[in-house]
């Protein structure tokens, strides 16, 4: 795992861009060349940016958009310190379930923004990269984009709390669905279970979110903000428990042998044959 206590952003390994200007931060996933696939560092810098952004005054509003042909496609298996290790099975399923745990709290940082935060999501949207778009306050969508959480067919649990977001916004049977099967839906499809708020045309993604965006930050911040923490109080009311379960299944998972079948079969492209350890 990467150096967590570190608050600067090395040369050459930026993940995540921050800009600010005319009362919009605007947050950007800038490794297209890998779909902008997930890693502990886009963990820790997105945290970074996010304690930034919450403490700038003049930030009434955050865009979420990513480079490339797509949002995010998930974890980045290539990215440095992505295996976490231990001495034994019960140890590395102890640092795994310490790793997300310190990841979901960076997530929250994006989350509990005082400012509302509007995803634009074009392309693949999947695993981590839905769980991400699931963070925001709204989100809009190109045609084009496609979401998913595959995690069951890799052999591991959802990580970051996605099924749990989807429960919330669509309900408790269309997160199993999705998250049982690791189906992939449309925009339209993700429109229609409340997942996303609008769809555009993929050439109006850039200028509708960001329009959407400064239409939030041209109102009252006050009441803006108190809005969104009243809004986020009641529909998470028992999501920090429910966090803890997901780390806890999450990090099992990832520590079992099942989690090696799912990944080497899809490295291999043939289907996995698990055993439930």
């Amino acid at each position: 795992m990467i150096d967590t206590i570190s608050t600067e952003i090395a040369e050459g390994g930026e993940r995540i861009r921050l800009e600010a200007a005319d009362g919009i931060a605007v947050l950007t996933l800038c490794r297209p060349d890998r779909l902008n696939g997930w890693s502990w560092e886009s963990s820790r810098q997105l945290g970074l940016l996010a304690d930034r952004i919450r403490f700038d005054p003049s930030v009434r509003a955050v865009l979420l958009r990513a480079e490339g042909r797509a949002f995010c496609a998930g974890i980045d298996v290539t990215a440095p310190g992505g295996a976490i290790t231990g001495g034994s099975t019960a140890e590395r399923t102890r640092n795994y379930y310490e790793g997300i745990r310190w990841v979901h709290e960076r997530f929250a940082v994006l989350a509990r923004l005082p400012q509302p935060v509007v995803a634009a999501v074009q392309g693949y949207c999947l695993g981590f990269g839905f769980e991400l778009a699931l963070m925001a306050d709204i989100r809009v969508a190109s045609r084009d984009a496609v979401f998913a959480l595959p995690e069951a067919r890799l052999g591991v649990a959802v990580d970051a709390g996605g099924d749990l977001r989807i429960a919330r916004e669509a309900g408790a049977g269309w997160a199993k669905f999705l998250a049982l099967t690791g189906r992939r839906i449309d925009a339209a499809t993700a429109e229609r279970l409340n997942l996303v708020q609008l769809v555009v045309e993929e050439h109006e993604l850039a200028a509708s979110s960001r329009a959407l965006a400064e239409e939030i930050a041209a109102n009252a911040p006050l009441a803006v903000q108190g809005i969104k923490r009243a809004v986020d109080a009641y529909a998470d009311a028992a999501l920090p428990a429910a966090l803890d379960r997901v780390a806890m299944t999450a990090a099992l998972t990832l520590a079992s042998d099942d989690a090696r079948e799912g990944y080497g079969a899809k490295a291999a492209g043939r289907p996995p044959r698990f055993t439930g350890s």
